[in-house]
């Protein structure tokens, strides 16, 4: 009998009283030539159900707690996994868009999963335009993350377009998988690499204490450093409702390279740039943009994308508030300064190692994620506005049973404090956007989809890409 991790345990117990904790992806694809949409998908979700392949084990437990297990969540093996109960098959109107998809994706990412069984479910949609159809997958933070959730989808897919009778995408790759679990970047489980942290002693508090010296000092000396609850408020930091909306759009990655190679920074300081171009308009028409610029808590690894461990204890990422620079409003000067604020923070990481800067940032991340359902807490300013991240997907284009997998959208989640939640995904020759929010916050996410493309011409413009 396996306990869960304690940030899994208390995971499961503020969903209770919070949000639902799971993270998603969208994949949007094109039926083989000859079949249509419908006809894939019946095919897929039959074989799913009927497929010989053994499942993930991390997909055949679900939590339990009792008098048994002296009130201790842990880990139950369900014998008899019944596909049907995570299995659904859906169809949207004919030829709907991608919008009335997003609206379906809405509804289902705002459900929570049933812990009466193993924490993840998957819906199968015919009924796009043009015969294409999708795949949604939603899966508990405590089972996998939004990195290894889709490092999991890309293992099930294909570059050979020719390729068929593939096993299901919940089907078991390695026989040893239930003890590893791969972890990514979510504010929430950064808790869960501080007690390993925590071993490297005297080096590791020396390394904690400097950095928090240096925060505080360059964050009251220089824009590119955010200081412990120096986030202005905005709208993103509130209690969150139980409905949820989601909106995505695709870009021409290579759009992305030209600005960062015209620039001379990283592929991630401008898609950091983008989005807070997107937020600075956007608050901006609500007449609700801040003097003071928005800060992100962003993700900064130090290893690079092919050195990742398969024992998923080897988290070599840190996390750094990033100044937005929303009050400028020159798009050039705010990715130098993205830039400038991103360096910095790897810098640290570094230097100092993962596991000290997520303890510099602890005292930031709970405060802002829990003041939101304290009475006092509109006293106590946020550490950070939102998350952004960005994950790679696939290099290249892939397929599963002959149908191309035209475009990839990460669902991340979000939570009281944290109303919006931006991730990027790379998948072959484009970069996937997916904004989450919470309804009551922000009704129109949808709005920020022009805008994105708005932002990314402003960038190009600003730095001299044709």
């Amino acid at each position: 009998m396996e306990t869960l991790d304690p940030i899994d345990a208390m995971m499961l117990t503020a969903e209770l009283i919070s949000s639902p904790m799971h993270v998603a992806i969208a994949l949007i694809m094109s039926p083989p030539e000859g079949m249509t949409g419908t006809t894939f998908i019946d095919d897929m979700y039959e074989q799913a159900l009927t497929a010989p392949d053994p499942v993930d084990p991390r997909l055949r437990r679900c939590p339990h707690r009792g008098v048994d297990t002296g009130g201790l969540w842990v880990w139950r093996e369900v014998a008899n996994l019944d596909l049907s109960r995570h299995l659904q098959r859906l169809t949207l109107p004919h030829d709907s868009t991608t919008s009335a998809l997003w609206e379906l994706v809405s509804e289902l990412h705002a459900e929570p999963l049933d812990r009466s069984a193993p924490l993840w479910m998957a819906y199968l949609i015919d009924g796009l335009a043009d015969g294409r159809c999708a795949l949604y997958i939603k899966i508990h933070h405590i089972v996998v993350d939004g990195v290894a959730g889709l490092q999991k989808i890309a293992d099930s897919l294909t570059t050979d377009p020719d390729r068929r009778a593939m096993p299901p995408f919940y089907a078991s790759t390695t026989p040893d998988e239930l003890t590893p679990k791969q972890r990514g970047f979510n504010p929430l489980s950064v808790v869960r690499d501080v007690a390993g942290a925590a071993a490297s002693g005297l080096s590791l508090a020396r390394n904690v204490a400097s950095a928090e010296v240096a925060n505080i000092v360059r964050g009251l000396t220089t824009r590119t450093v955010a200081a412990p609850f120096g986030a202005p408020h905005t709208r993103f930091n509130t209690k969150l409702g139980p409905d949820r909306v989601f909106a995505a759009t695709s870009l021409d990655r290579n759009r992305i390279r030209a600005i960062q190679q015209a620039a001379d920074v990283t592929g991630n300081d401008v898609a950091t740039a983008l989005i807070a171009g997107v937020l600075r308009d956007w608050l901006a028409e609500q007449d609700e943009l801040p003097s003071q610029s928005l800060v992100a808590l962003c993700p900064v690894t130090v290893r690079e994308r092919d050195a990742a461990t398969p024992d998923g204890h080897g988290n070599q990422f840190g996390l750094g508030l990033c100044p937005l620079a929303t009050e400028i409003d020159d798009p050039a000067e705010r990715l130098n300064l993205i830039h400038d604020a991103m360096a910095g923070v790897k810098h640290q990481v570094t230097t100092r190692g993962p596991g000290a800067m997520l303890l510099v940032l602890m005292p930031a991340v709970v405060p802002t994620a829990l003041s939101p359902l304290l009475p006092f807490g509109s006293w106590v300013r946020p550490s950070y506005n939102l998350p952004i991240s960005n994950v790679p997907g696939p290099r290249e284009r892939s397929y599963f049973n002959g149908a191309s997998v035209d475009e990839i959208y990460p669902v991340s989640v979000v939570y009281d404090g944290m109303a919006l939640n931006v991730t990027l995904c790379s998948y072959a020759d484009r970069i996937g956007i997916g904004y989450v929010a919470d309804r009551d916050v922000l009704p129109d996410v949808d709005g920020l989809i022009p805008l994105t493309e708005v932002a990314l011409a402003e960038l190009e413009a600003a730095v001299g890409v044709a």
